[in-house]
């Protein structure tokens, strides 16, 4: 196949062998939209009877079929009435649907063989010219993604251009499942999130989570001490009035929680905690000398998730957002947005991560304040990357209403991106507020406000790192960093002052002076995934050392205490 073909005809091409493959083995199926994605290729089907997983290497068979008959594609272009004549016949009731939503009189059909869809295209010269391709799941879709329409079985597959290609994808994905925290968060006791007893998106920090998620708000808290930030705390509910001044009720209701009515008042549980921090800002007369502010909150959130899209911790209802808002005068913005992209990159390699993909967002079709603001926004944006030599590509329409935003994703280690860290430039929220500094010539005059969060949200921040490292945490995040295995009730004393010692040093440690046999506690230990194993029997007793083995090797190593110490404290040190 010519390597210069356009992945995306490939893949687009392909849907429509799966679709048409569909339609053959199960008649009376109805065609929803079948396009190409990042990865692959997708298509909905109302479909006659139920179909599983297990149902896919059926269809692919199909599909093999209709490739080694090598049918060409065949464009049309004819009249929309034409069209709807045509597929009103074939029953093709949500092809109807979209047809009475395009303007032109004309469009255009594909058809190979005796299928024919609605599809501007293009696709390859013929369905021959597919060969590298894998169906890999199905699941279902409500109809234009609107859980009041019917809920379709959407196929799921991608296609490559040559097979070393697939072959590499297919091992990603079985490395992400490996990786995959629900199942890891479960098989850690990192976190649950009791779906049926407390309610959908709803996460529950169990103690070893809960300790991971402790150091690093201890290193977050920590960093923005040191550079300058003030740390604050804000209310979980508030005023509805608050959010029709920022427009989130306007621009942001499908997100938000219902109001509850308090007192003849109506609230809402927060999405956003701007608003918070605005009225600290506010709380008195600021002046230029004190600009730019500052201010920092481990914010605790909630926005509205249909039940469909919530995925573990990735896309929750509730989270906390490392969230900081920084007020600033109009000669302090550059400097702020230089520190700022510092700081994230200096925070992200921290925790591991050091290659990534940065976005500047403009404007969405849906936006507030002027255009001279915006423009100005996203040019202050835009010379701050370019200072910082970052390479990035811009992202049209995608800015969130109040302001343009940079927008940084990592690169996990297996290759896939995640959206973590923000920064958003915003005019406009000052204004509806009134935020204003006095300026050196007494003048009262509107601050420019920086929306940031360098990690995003705590929840999602935590199932990326999950999954980055398959659950082997790095030492100095390991929810428990050493586990003690006593060989008999004998050693129990001496592995219980062991355990003392090292937690004297801020180590976190677990004891195991269990009567399970050694080689099950060092089994157990190992699927826990634990940094360090201390094995404790008559030699370690007598000598007042440790045997240890490291994660992933099983070599034993034998060290006195206070060289086991130190070998810690390097591990941790930075």
């Amino acid at each position: 196949m010519d390597k210069d073909l356009d992945i995306q005809t490939l893949r687009h091409s392909t849907a429509h062998i799966l679709a048409s493959a569909v339609v053959e083995l199960y008649p009376g199926t109805k065609l929803g939209i079948g396009p190409a994605i990042e990865d692959g290729f997708y298509y909905d089907f109302d479909l006659p009877c139920k179909i599983s997983e297990q149902d896919l290497p059926k269809i692919e068979q199909k599909m093999l079929e209709i490739i080694k008959s090598d049918y060409k594609f065949i464009r049309s272009e004819l009249p929309k009435e034409e069209a709807i004549r045509i597929f009103k016949e074939k029953g093709e009731i949500y092809k109807l649907e979209l047809l009475q939503d395009i303007q032109e009189e004309k469009v255009s059909i594909y058809t190979h063989n005796n299928f024919v869809d609605l599809c501007r295209g293009p696709h390859l010269e013929s369905t021959g010219k597919v060969r590298y391709f894998k169906l890999l799941s199905i699941s279902g879709a409500y109809w234009r993604g609107d859980e009041r329409n019917p809920q379709l079985t959407r196929i799921y597959g991608t296609a490559f251009l040559t097979k070393q290609e697939l072959e590499d994808y297919l091992h990603r994905l079985e490395e992400a499942k490996k990786r995959d925290h629900r199942k890891l968060g479960r098989d850690l006791e990192l976190f649950e999130i009791f779906e049926d007893k407390f309610g959908s998106g709803l996460v529950f920090w169990l103690p070893k989570g809960a300790i991971v998620r402790k150091v690093i708000e201890d290193y977050l808290k920590e960093f923005h001490i040191k550079n300058g930030y003030q740390i604050v705390y804000t209310p979980h509910i508030a005023k509805i009035s608050l959010w029709e001044i920022s427009g989130h009720v306007n621009y942001y209701s499908d997100y938000m929680f219902s109001p509850m009515d308090i007192e003849g008042q109506k609230y809402i549980i927060k999405p956003m905690n701007c608003p918070g921090h605005i009225l600290i800002y506010k709380s008195k007369l600021r002046s230029y000398r004190e600009l730019p502010i500052r201010l920092f909150e481990l914010g605790n959130v909630y926005r509205y998730e249909r039940s469909g899209v919530l995925h573990g911790l990735m896309r929750v209802r509730g989270f906390t957002q490392d969230d900081a808002h920084i007020f600033c005068t109009p000669e302090n913005l550059e400097d702020e947005i230089l520190f700022l992209l510092d700081a994230v990159v200096n925070v992200l390699n921290k925790f591991g991560f050091k290659e990534y993909s940065i976005k500047l967002s403009t404007r969405p079709e849906k936006y507030i304040g002027d255009l001279e603001h915006w423009n100005l926004a996203e040019e202050a944006l835009k010379v701050a990357l370019e200072k910082k030599n970052l390479s990035y590509e811009i992202d049209p329409g995608e800015g969130v209403f109040y302001g343009p935003k940079i927008d940084l994703k990592i690169k996990d280690a297996i290759g896939r991106l995640w959206q973590c860290s923000t920064i958003q430039v915003d005019f406009n929220l000052p204004q509806r507020f009134d935020v204003k500094y006095r300026d050196k010539d007494g003048q009262d005059k509107y601050v420019i406000m920086v929306h940031r969060a360098l990690l995003g949200s705590l929840e999602r921040f935590f199932a990326v790192l999950i999954e980055n490292y398959a659950g082997v945490f790095p030492l100095w995040l390991a929810p428990i960093q050493v586990k003690i295995l006593t060989i008999s009730d004998k050693f129990i004393e001496y592995a219980t002052e062991v355990t003392t010692i090292l937690r004297k040093h801020n180590f976190r440690v677990e004891l195991d002076d269990s009567s399970s046999t050694l080689q099950y506690k060092i089994r157990e230990s190992i699927v826990q995934k634990i940094p360090y194993v201390i094995i404790v029997g008559q030699k370690e007793q007598q000598n007042r050392s440790v045997s240890f083995r490291r994660y992933g090797t099983e070599k034993t190593e034998f060290i006195s205490l206070e060289g086991f110490i130190d070998i810690l404290k390097d591990e941790t040190k930075d």
